[in-house]
């Protein structure tokens, strides 16, 4: 019957842990408890897991950030017709209209959607065309405009313009 390998000591103060750049370490001085190596690989399924669910989540939201440039004094008209056209649609987490605080004429619009194909579907929707259909005549132009990929923020209240 043969005998069972002999495991290495632990370290203790007498004997020191043998690091990679010890001289005269052979391969039985680096061996490795299974049960350390099987923490290790829950650990990393229970912390990575629900980090990986989220960065999914995440880069599947999409988001667009706009300026839009209004007929002069036509500012605070315009952006009321926005937000009556954008109360009820799907996929949409956060679309908000502000002012732009140096050009009076124009507004910022910055959106979240659960994926761009909502935001898309979005553009057909009845409330929608209604208010780009009044809100037309009032834009004279669009400045500035960026595609993002939202990964957290808070949200906003309801406010008047």
């Amino acid at each position: 019957m043969a005998t069972p390998a002999r495991r290495p000591p632990k370290a203790s103060a007498s004997r020191p842990p043998v690091s990679a750049s010890h001289e005269g370490a052979s391969l039985r001085d680096f061996e490795i408890d299974r049960r350390n190596v099987l923490a290790a690989g829950v650990a990393v399924v229970t912390v990575g897991a629900p980090l990986a669910a989220t960065s999914r989540e995440q880069a599947s939201m999409y988001g667009l950030i706009g300026q839009m440039m209004a007929a002069p004094g036509k500012r605070d008209e315009l952006i009321t017709i926005l937000g009556e056209g954008t109360q009820a649609m799907p996929g949409c987490l956060s679309y908000i209209v502000a002012k732009d605080a140096t050009n009076a004429d124009a507004i910022w619009i910055t959106e979240v959607w659960t994926d761009a194909e909502h935001h898309t579907a979005s553009l057909k929707l009845p409330s929608v065309q209604a208010a780009i259909t009044r809100a037309r005549p009032m834009i004279t132009g669009f400045g500035q405009r960026f595609e993002t990929i939202p990964v957290g923020g808070v949200e906003t209240p309801k406010t008047q313009a």
